[in-house]
């Protein structure tokens, strides 16, 4: 990482008394403290933004003839992990639309590879063009039940207080822990200042307690009013926008002048195809515009709203003493970033060769065809998919589990099988996927990350499986005994290809996945399925699991 000058230093040229590294001239530059655009020179010495007005001299001049220059985005809530590219990659593509700095919480790494997972995350954030900022993950694993790669606690989270690229206490999702005066979580709580919530549905007296705790952000409001409540009782609402989980629509009503300080954007779970096709922040601020939002509102909350919710005082604004990050838009009409600079330089965002890579446990062994057979009938559980939302519904139907998949209802097999433990896998019912034939399988499945699998037909559940197993991670479709695989090296979350080359082979199964019925994105829908703090109804290598009560429950209801 780049280390910040002596302010001394910058006195001279902030004086016009020693010349700036350059001078940027014939500048509109938006400025988000009071969201208006300002025709101005400006300069920039040591990375930094010294001064404002013709009277600075550089050792370079650039002309901006007029652009459009507004300072680099911010992502206030993500998981790097999710877009299926390593570090550097990603960094590489985000770059490009314009952002300069992410915040992200490494738990997907952590809750398979534990601490060494974060020491990995924090080594590869050195030399990138765009800044990553750290939260600890607060909850691995994401609940006590839970059982993952990793357990790590508030003794392994302190020795990184302090370390450079670390701000704060990343998503506490145990919220009854955190009700409930759990000795570890508050261990937890009071390690950091910074503290980011994940209150999915939570109001009342309950979120009142919640955000007594010091819990001060969330980005899991998927509606309007629970959103204005959270907004009401002084949290910071990040607006979430990514593969699955788009909430933009829902909560870009809430943004104006006076709450846009307290509102920023997120994509949390942003596969690689969405990112090189649609954008990063940049893809967020375009929505926001269809939905009605202004362009300095959401220029606001892209920036100096979220560098302000983490203390971030050297960004989001270009200001005296800040950094000189910042894009050139393009002309015209349209939301559409041109170039984007680093500290004053130009970024030229290059693939970096041969990723450095960490390895994860695959203990994981093929189910034989026996275990996926459903004994009983009678009332069953069955996991409702939510269209556009993580959020899943409690359906209910009468079942003969001989006769499954029952494609006439849309109700078909999921199974989850350990990534650390031999022989343990739990299966149960889904209905919205939509598939016909065919199975799909992943072993990103948030947040212990073990094995999990949908499919139509047993033999092309397990054919989806091994490929997995035997390739240590990826993604699969299988069907009339043909796999398509995209394999994930990097912990078994991540590939080491370029992202254009990880979109392209993301779209591709997809699109195989959708020709065997699938529902648009099924991957990202599948990887959500084992997620056991989000409600209402989920599937792990127990059974089935009730996300309201806490609680493992039977596939039939007796």
């Amino acid at each position: 990482m780049h280390h910040a000058p002596s302010s001394e230093k910058l006195i001279g040229p902030a004086l016009g008394k020693e010349p700036s590294d350059i001078v940027f001239t014939g500048a509109c530059l938006f400025d988000p403290f009071t969201c208006t655009w300002i025709e101005t020179d400006f300069a920039v010495a040591y990375g930094r933004i010294v001064g404002f007005g013709d009277s600075y001299r550089g050792r370079k001049t650039c002309d901006l003839k007029g652009k459009r220059v507004i300072p680099g985005l911010i992502d206030a809530h993500v998981h790097i992990e999710s877009s299926l590219l390593v570090p550097s990659e990603y960094a590489r593509v985000v770059a490009m639309h314009g952002s300069t700095t992410v915040v992200a919480d490494p738990h997907e790494i952590a809750n398979v590879c534990g601490v060494e997972g974060l020491l990995y995350m924090l080594e590869e954030r050195e030399g990138l063009p765009v800044d990553m900022f750290f939260m600890l993950p607060s909850c691995v694993p994401a609940t006590p039940l839970d059982r993952g790669g990793a357990e790590i606690t508030a003794k392994d989270l302190a020795r990184f207080v302090g370390r450079e690229g670390v701000i704060g206490l990343g998503e506490m999702m145990n919220v009854p822990g955190v009700l409930g005066h759990d000795h570890g979580v508050w261990e937890k709580l009071a390690l950091f200042p910074i503290i980011d919530g994940h209150a999915p549905l939570l109001r009342g007296p309950a979120l009142n307690a919640y955000i007594c705790a010091g819990i001060e952000s969330d980005h899991e409001s998927t509606e309007r009013d629970e959103a204005a409540e959270k907004l009401t009782r002084g949290m910071y609402i990040f607006a979430r926008e990514g593969s699955t989980e788009k909430n933009l629509k829902a909560l870009i009503p809430l943004a104006t002048a006076c709450s846009a300080s307290r509102m920023a954007f997120a994509t949390d779970d942003r596969h690689a195809d969405m990112l090189v096709e649609d954008g990063h922040i940049d893809d967020c601020i375009r929505k926001s515009l269809q939905y009605g939002l202004d362009l300095e509102t959401a220029l606001r909350m892209a920036t100096l709203s979220a560098a302000d919710r983490f203390s971030l005082r050297d960004r989001g604004a270009l200001a005296p003493g800040r950094l000189a990050d910042f894009c050139i838009l393009r002309d015209g009409d349209g939301f559409i970033i041109e170039k984007t600079f680093k500290r004053g330089m130009l970024i030229n965002p290059r693939t970096r060769e041969a990723p450095r890579i960490i390895k994860a446990p695959m203990e994981a062994r093929i189910p034989t065809r026996e275990s996926l057979a459903i004994e009983g009938k009678g009332m069953a559980r069955v996991i409702g998919i939510v269209p556009q939302q993580i959020l899943t519904e409690k359906k209910e139907y009468l079942v003969d589990g001989s006769k499954i998949p029952d494609t006439d209802r849309d109700i078909i097999k999921v199974v989850v099988c350990s990534r650390y433990r031999n022989g343990i896998q739990g299966l149960g019912l889904v209905h919205g996927f939509g598939l016909k034939k065919g199975a799909i399988a992943g072993s990103v499945s948030h947040d212990a990350h073990n094995l999990v699998a949908v499919g139509a037909d047993d033999q092309a559940l397990l054919d989806s499986l091994a490929a997995i197993i035997h390739a240590g991670g990826g993604m699969a479709v299988a069907d009339s005994g043909s796999v398509d695989l995209l394999p994930l090296e990097c912990a078994g979350l991540m590939s080491t290809l370029p992202a254009e080359e990880v979109a392209e082979r993301l779209h591709a199964l997809n699109s195989r996945a959708e020709g065997l019925g699938a529902l648009p994105e099924a991957f990202m829908y599948l990887s959500f399925l084992a997620l056991t703090v989000i409600p209402s109804i989920r599937i792990t290598e127990r059974g089935m699991f009730d996300a309201d009560t806490f609680r493992d429950v039977p596939l039939f209801i007796s």
